[in-house]
């Protein structure tokens, strides 16, 4: 296992601060994508955009919907072929337009 960049306290300090930034923000869009104030397809569009949102797991993006919890999260993943450890940059349009049909109807 290879050791850890070396890095000093400030360059570790920025880092740390990063981080907390990211996941303040992925924490915040679950939250919308759970009271409904932010549509799947809005956030697959914004996964095009933003490394932020297309670095977050699609499966966790899943159960953050209404009504969609760990086992039809995983249901609806596995009828559209979409890995548990896939995230939203590397889905397909095919992808993509599976998970969007089978939550629209």
């Amino acid at each position: 296992m290879p050791n850890p960049p070396k890095l000093t306290d400030e360059q570790r300090r920025a880092a740390l601060a990063k981080a907390a930034e990211v996941r303040k923000k992925r924490a915040e869009l679950k939250e919308k994508l759970k009271m409904g104030s932010l549509s799947l397809n809005e956030l697959l569009k914004m996964a095009d955009t933003d490394s932020t949102v297309g670095k977050m797991k699609v499966l966790s993006v899943l159960q953050s919907l209404p009504r969609l919890g760990k086992v039809k999260a995983r249901k609806l993943m596995e009828q559209a072929d979409i890995s548990e450890t896939r995230r939203l940059q590397g889905l397909g349009v095919k992808q993509k337009a599976a998970l969007l049909a089978e939550l629209d109807s």
